[in-house]
């Protein structure tokens, strides 16, 4: 019996066996007019299959998944008793989630969001997955105000939930150090980076209290600079009048009624309306024995105000400390049924609630993914914010709401949602994939064959992604079609391999190569001529690798309830 702590179900023990798939770009669906080198991707097809496709390219390289997969209202399956039903949810969620951890940065977050039916058993999943250490919060979500008020049942639900895990240690966004930054103390807050610019040591002397030299700077360049490309320059009169107006929305006065000699010791020195910093050694104190460095603005102690402060179209404002309660009020829905200028009356959510997730996880230019992408509110705010994102829709969907909505991004017609409060102009682009069919068929007869569809190239590709290869053919020798180190290569072939071609092959290799060949048929024992190169039959080599032939893993499981603008429940 295992000691480990999992959540088990009807399923569990059988795993789904992927098959990874290439990714098609259909270039008349790509939107690259405006950014030829654009990497931001929409991908029509199973989420499934979509992410496996992923996994060779963008493991540990996601900062931000977010993800709203359909609930598990009870309705899913007729055929079914409940306890199947959710056994089903979870075999395919524990397949989902387990290829989203791979993707995901080192120090990535997880948001995933879900009604009251599967969220406790999706905790218990994600604990096992990530570990129970890299629980971050469960944030409750007040979709509406009034929302449920046309429900039946004991209680009326207003709520919806959003579990938070990080893979490893969560960035700081919050301070910077100088030894980090050249002595730039830079802090972030949302798309401005406040730069306290150059430290001119002016004064050094020898705390009292255990000897150690304490050393005074004096801060010269104090500046703010956009990160955001589009206004960097049109908007920075605006920012600097922010910052300097309202500088003490960006700290908190630490000073005592009372200083201690210590403290007089260095205010002694320092002018008002000036910044300095000091390093020195606390000889008590939590920070006892560390290096430790303060900050001075008139004369007064200061400390970062943590979490507590917004930059809001160039005007600094304080709020209140974040906290696992996401009241309706606190994330305005707007327009809601109208942004992104599509229709998706089932569970579309708010910009401004992406806006939030993604500020707290993610730096402009860092990468995105959601794999239920739906009416394709994760891109288009990602896009508006200047991330990199990868989405994945399965349903028609992807035609009919997600290009849609990001072509108005794009072009500047999407005017609803977070665009005003980002500035966003338009610009930017996509790519647009679908999934490669299964590469393996059956014939008439039963039996396992290439799939026709793939000419020589894909079929190269393909093998090199069941293999761990990087498909990369070299301009000069045929036979290194795809690398999977210094040394090793894989050539796919559909040509019947004899002695004299592996000859061929075997005179231009270097020694210390290693080659897999792939081919069709061979001649008999030619497996065993060279102790370097290896010699498989296809499609017989990949049959127990996966399985082949489904076009889809489908959730099957119908949306949450409707509500109207107000959160009334409606017969749509």
């Amino acid at each position: 019996m295992s000691n480990k702590l999992e959540l088990t179900w009807v399923g569990k023990d059988e795993p789904i066996r992927i098959e990874p798939r290439l990714l098609i770009e259909r270039p008349e669906l790509s939107n690259t007019a405006a950014d030829p080198d654009t990497e931001n991707m929409l991908i029509h097809g199973d989420n499934l299959l979509a992410l496996k496709a992923l996994e060779s390219k963008y493991a540990g390289q996601v900062k931000c998944i977010y993800i709203d997969p359909p609930f598990n209202t009870g309705q899913a399956f007729e055929n079914y008793d409940d306890n199947l039903e959710h056994s089903i949810w979870l075999n395919l969620m524990n397949a989902r989630l387990r290829l989203l951890y791979n993707l995901l940065d080192v120090n990535g977050m997880l948001w995933i969001h879900l009604d009251d039916i599967e969220v406790h058993y999706c905790k218990v999943l994600l604990d096992e997955i990530f570990s129970r250490q890299n629980f971050v919060s469960h944030i409750t979500y007040e979709r509406s105000a009034v929302a449920g008020l046309g429900q039946g049942g004991y209680l009326v639900n207003t709520t919806e939930h959003i579990l938070l895990y990080k893979k490893g240690i969560l960035p700081n966004r919050e301070n910077y150090s100088h030894e980090e930054l050249g002595f730039n103390i830079i802090k972030r807050y949302n798309r401005y980076i406040f730069n306290f610019g150059n430290r001119e040591l002016i004064r050094e002397f020898v705390a009292k209290s255990n000897g150690e030299t304490v050393r005074v700077y004096e801060h010269s360049g104090v500046e703010i600079k956009s990160i955001s490309l589009r206004d960097a320059k049109t908007r920075e009169p605006e920012i600097r009048a922010a910052f300097a107006e309202h500088l003490d929305s960006l700290f908190r006065g630490n000073r005592v009624q009372k200083e201690n000699e210590f403290q007089n010791d260095i205010i002694s020195g320092l002018e008002k309306e000036k910044l300095y910093s000091v390093d020195y050694i606390p000889s008590r104190g939590k920070n006892e024995g560390i290096p430790t460095t303060l900050y001075y603005y008139n004369c007064e102690l200061l400390s970062w105000l943590k979490d507590t402060t917004t930059l809001t179209e160039g005007n600094l404002t304080k709020a209140t400390k974040m906290t696992t309660l996401w009241k309706h009020g606190e994330i305005p829905k707007a327009d809601i049924a109208n942004e992104g200028g599509v229709n998706f009356p089932r569970s579309k959510k708010p910009e401004q609630l992406l806006r939030r997730i993604i500020e707290m996880s993610t730096e402009p230019g860092d990468l995105i993914l959601d794999s239920f992408l739906g009416s394709g509110t994760t891109a288009a705010v990602a896009h508006k914010m200047g991330r990199r994102y990868i989405g994945i829709e399965m349903g028609d969907h992807a035609y009919t709401h997600c290009k849609v909505r990001l072509d108005k991004v794009i072009a500047g017609e999407d005017q609803g949602g977070i665009t005003k409060a980002q500035n966003w102009q338009g610009g930017g682009g996509y790519r647009f994939y679908e999934l490669a069919h299964s590469l393996i068929n059956e014939d008439a007869f039963g039996e396992a064959v290439i799939n026709p569809d793939y000419d020589a190239n894909m079929l190269a590709a393909a093998m090199a992604l069941h293999e761990g290869f990087t498909y990369q053919p070299d301009s000069a020798v045929f036979w290194k079609q795809s690398v999977g180190n210094e040394s090793s290569y894989l050539f796919v072939t559909t040509r019947h391999l004899n002695c004299a071609f592996l000859d061929s092959i075997k005179d231009s290799m270097e020694d210390g190569e290693y080659l897999i060949i792939a081919c069709r048929s061979y001649d008999a024992g030619l497996e065993k001529a060279y102790g370097n190169i290896t010699i498989k039959k296809i499609p017989q080599m990949l049959l127990s690798h996966c399985e082949f032939g489904r076009e889809n893993y489908n959730l099957n499981i119908v949306h949450s309830p409707v509500y109207d603008d107000e959160g009334v429940e409606s017969d749509e």
